[in-house]
């Protein structure tokens, strides 16, 4: 019985994979367009659409971080595939910024963004929120995102 479950889902998942795939490509290649033809600074010139927000529970979260921590850190986020909706975010504390990377700066708390992800989350709001069953930074407000699942840790596209 599990093996003809298996057969009759696989060309479901197939075609989730492969839509992933090709969304994920098509951001890439726009997202390096942009990059290529942008001289000028992001932060200056960015508009509140294109800019992602940190809350102030973020910050003071980031701060207590910090000062805990003989190095200054940044937060990181990225998207990647996967998750119950097709994308999922990635929370990471680096000490560095690649050369690809959009950061976002408040309050002496910075967070960066790869160029790939950040056609999935421009205008977005990170948050950080204490639960009963977790503690996390979150994406509270994404415009790219039309659905996602209720842990706020995966989220499907707008076409």
């Amino acid at each position: 019985m599990s093996r003809s479950l298996v057969k009759r889902f696989a060309p479901y998942l197939a075609g989730r994979i492969r839509e992933n795939h090709r969304l994920l490509n098509f951001s890439s290649v726009s997202a390096l367009n942009e990059a290529s033809s942008s001289s000028s600074s992001q932060s200056d010139t960015s508009s509140s659409l294109e800019v992602v927000h940190l809350s102030d529970n973020c910050i003071r979260r980031m701060k207590e971080l910090q000062s805990s921590e003989p190095e200054k850190k940044l937060l990181r986020l990225g998207v990647e595939t996967g998750g119950c909706s097709g994308f999922q975010y990635v929370f990471e504390l680096d000490s560095k910024t690649n050369h690809d990377d959009r950061v976002f700066e408040k309050n002496g708390v910075k967070l960066a963004v790869d160029n790939v992800s950040y056609d999935f989350v421009k205008g977005a709001t990170v948050d950080y929120v204490e639960e009963l069953i977790r503690a996390a930074f979150v994406v509270a407000e994404n415009p790219a995102a039309v659905g996602g699942c209720s842990c706020k840790s995966s989220f499907m596209v707008k076409q």
